[in-house]
């Protein structure tokens, strides 16, 4: 089963995206921070990662630059922010500006998916 890491600071975002990407069929786990959220990283098998941007100590930039520097620099990430002029798009392969509609975010995920699968 495909399985996503969403890393963000607030609770109820994770809940509602966790809930949405469930539903579609992805296995998900959550960091309520950015620390947790390379911790998780770093211990386990994720395929790709979710991340919001501003978060407090570890950012979604941070994650980005550990991921790509990581030995699993392919993974899929996906970004959201509510201020996306602060970071380099590029870093993303996708990437979403609060408010997003959850089917969006849903389709990306199912599209970049099936593109990184090895099938």
């Amino acid at each position: 089963m495909y399985h996503i890491l969403v890393i963000d600071d607030e609770m109820a975002i994770l809940n509602v995206i966790q809930t949405a990407l469930s539903k579609a069929g992805f296995k998900v786990d959550i960091a309520l921070d950015g620390r947790n959220g390379l911790q998780k990283f770093n211990e386990g098998q994720f395929d790709m990662v979710i991340t919001d941007i501003l978060m407090p100590e570890i950012d979604g930039r941070a994650i980005v630059k550990h991921i790509r520097n990581s030995h699993r620099p392919y993974i899929p990430i996906i970004g959201f922010s509510g201020t996306p002029w602060l970071l380099e798009k590029n870093q993303f392969d996708a990437f979403f500006v609060k408010p997003f509609h959850l089917k969006d975010l849903v389709n990306s995920v199912q599209h970049l998916s099936m593109l990184s699968s090895p099938n």
